[in-house]
């Protein structure tokens, strides 16, 4: 079916996140001459390019075996918005599934329409996600994107209406799949039939499925009444601690957490360490009274190479301060109220 003349048949805009699926329903189009531009979407909660989960993946490898082109999109503060207050609720944790998915495709459907491409497709099989892949939200989704007939979904197309790409033969639907279900098992045939080798796991890699961030999340919602990139960064790293309804402490795991964490305080903020011993670096955000600067130290003091000594000598600092704090290490008893985990 394909043109006679070599032109492409169609230009389909696709969601790809690297992930298995996304990246055979970007093949199964391909190989019916469709040119395919891909979106890939990164936000302030994961979905990296470095990390290997199916959500983050680099997609550069895989286009560059197939011969399409990636576009990066970072949501950014839109995401940040339907995180504070999602229209369609969350998940088991703080995930937003709905809201993000129609986000990503209402990105979509601008690109679609700013170079003059005829449809999207994505990666979603019916049934596989709990959240967003059963019948009737993949029909809202499809809806409140603004792209009813618009959306191929060519996993599951044979499960699915036909698209207007289907009904004017942009697409043959009988080269599409029915997949549904959870099982992998037609994807890696498929994989498999494409030479498609090197893919990642299907795990999220989204922090908001992720249960200790989640916490971290909920807890700086109910003490905040805006997320900013900064706050958003910091949940990433070391222990946290609700010292009360103004102040939180954030202390160091390793190195590497000690120098991003350093890197994300601000001029007014106080950051606390033990010198001459192995020590945490540690932030201080809200009110830093000396009561409270002291309680961080103890915390502090819990996590350093002194930790069984009776007393502590560390020192807190911001850009125009210094001051010298003697403590006692906290007890692991009582951090187990004041830890956000």
């Amino acid at each position: 079916m394909d043109n006679k003349d070599g032109k492409k048949r169609a230009h389909a805009i696709a969601l790809f996140s690297g992930g298995l699926d996304s990246a055979l329903a970007i093949l199964l189009t391909l190989r019916q001459n469709i040119e395919v531009t891909a979106l890939t979407f990164m936000t302030h909660f994961g979905c990296d390019l470095g990390d290997r989960s199916s959500c983050g993946s680099n997609p550069y490898p895989v286009a560059k075996q197939y011969g399409f082109n990636v576009k990066l999109m970072h949501l950014g503060q839109k995401f940040i918005d339907i995180v504070e207050n999602p229209e369609f609720g969350r998940g088991k944790n703080m995930n937003v599934c709905t809201d993000c998915r129609i986000l990503m495709l209402q990105e979509a459907k601008n690109l679609m329409e700013l170079i003059n491409a005829d449809f999207i497709i994505t990666g979603e099989v019916l049934g596989q996600r709990p959240m967003s892949q059963v019948r009737g939200k993949m029909n809202l989704i499809e809806k409140r994107s603004g792209l009813r007939g618009k959306l191929l979904r060519p996993l599951s197309a044979k499960l699915l209406p036909p698209t207007e790409a289907e009904l004017k033969h942009l697409v043959d639907r009988e080269q599409l799949e029915g997949i549904s279900g959870r099982s992998r098992k037609r994807q890696m045939e498929l994989a498999h039939e494409f030479g498609l080798e090197d893919y990642p796991s299907p795990a999220s890699g989204c922090l908001l499925t992720d249960k200790g961030y989640s916490n971290r999340l909920r807890d700086l919602l109910a003490h905040t009444d805006h997320l900013t990139f900064n706050d958003l960064n910091l949940l990433r790293l070391g222990r946290h601690f609700r010292l009360d309804d103004e102040t939180k402490v954030i202390v160091g795991r390793n190195e590497q957490e000690n120098k991003q964490i350093l890197s994300y305080k601000k001029p007014h903020h106080y950051y606390i360490e033990a010198k001459d011993i192995g020590s945490p670096i540690t932030l201080v955000l809200g009110n830093t009274s000396l009561e409270n600067l002291k309680k961080a130290a103890m915390i502090t003091a819990r996590y350093t190479s002194a930790k069984n000594q009776p007393k502590v000598t560390l020192l807190a600092y911001n850009k125009v301060n210094q001051k010298e704090l003697i403590v006692p290490p906290a007890k692991d008893e009582d951090l187990h109220y004041i830890i956000i985990k």
